[in-house]
């Protein structure tokens, strides 16, 4: 679009970004619209005017799948950025006074790398606030939301299993982890870190075994991300970890290496229906850190 020298260049809507990003996700234009609680045809009208505003088209539509042109892809980068820096200053300022007690639920890999910066970011611009936090495999959080022992919580799922009352804020690879240099994934049978039973890395890379007839036996059991990491690090045993939570300590052990690919994932965030102010900002602050670590591959600030 050719803008006139000195004509002021026209500002790009977040509701509109909000729904382009859900349509990028999702592939579908109904799928979006149910995501963010509009009717298709009101996001197909606000698609045709971002195209309108930008000159150019974002999306190839056809009878099966909806998917990034070129400059589609190039517009989801700001468009996340853009969506994470609002969500982030409007918790700031606006929500700035709200008080009372947000319960979260969250497996250990997360609580150690999403919560520290969503955790920070909370406390500086909501200091009145409680948060209290549990640790726990996702089956387990799962139960603890639909009985309302808490208010939020990021559970793993399988790659394909539909959201239901979640939201996707992740998709990531499975892979198996080894010390550098390490001997354990040359043992038979395989020495296996596992993470307790309602784990879905665990379930997907025990069927991957099962699947091609690798026998394993169980070396080292643990529920936490730091009980996992000396299992591989002192190179007693190969485990299961999301590709995303890997350090430069550790090495991916593939086929080459005689091991299966477990698969993939899907992490999705879950907000009790009707929050409160105080669970509303701080589930804001979790997506605007997916967003953010979507964007650039870490959750730092």
């Amino acid at each position: 679009m050719n803008v006139p020298v000195n004509h002021p260049l026209l500002m790009l809507d977040p509701d509109v970004l909000r729904s382009f990003v859900a349509i990028a996700e999702t592939g579908s234009f109904t799928a979006a619209a149910a995501r963010i609680y509009r009717t298709p045809s009101a996001v197909s009208m606000q698609i045709k005017r971002l195209e309108e505003q930008l000159g150019v088209s974002v999306f190839l539509r056809d009878a099966r799948k909806v998917s990034l042109t070129h400059d589609g892809e190039v517009l989801l980068g700001y468009a996340r950025r853009l969506i994470a820096l609002n969500r982030e200053a409007m918790s700031r300022f606006v929500s700035a006074d709200v008080s009372g007690v947000v319960r979260i639920g969250s497996p250990s890999d997360y609580g150690e790398t999403v919560l520290p910066s969503v955790l920070k970011l909370f406390a500086q611009s909501h200091p009145s606030v409680a948060v209290d936090v549990v640790i726990d495999v996702s089956s387990n959080l799962t139960k603890r939301f639909a009985l309302g022992h808490i208010d939020i919580a990021l559970v793993s799922c399988a790659r394909d299993d539909q959201p239901g009352d979640g939201e996707v804020v992740m998709r990531d690879d499975i892979v198996w982890a080894g010390a550098k240099g390490g001997q354990a994934h040359l043992l038979d049978p395989l020495p296996v870190s596992m993470w307790e039973e309602g784990c879905i890395w665990r379930e997907h890379a025990l069927s991957a075994l099962e699947k091609v007839g690798r026998s394993y036996r169980v070396a080292f059991m643990t529920s936490h991300s730091a009980g996992q990491r000396a299992a591989i690090l002192s190179d007693l045993a190969v485990a299961p970890m999301g590709r995303s939570f890997l350090r430069n300590d550790v090495q991916i052990l593939d086929e080459d290496c005689g091991l299966p690919s477990p698969g993939a994932y899907q992490l999705l965030l879950k907000v009790a229906a009707d929050p409160s102010p105080q669970v509303a900002a701080f589930s804001d602050h979790f997506r605007a850190g997916f967003e953010r670590f979507n964007q650039t591959g870490s959750f730092d600030l």
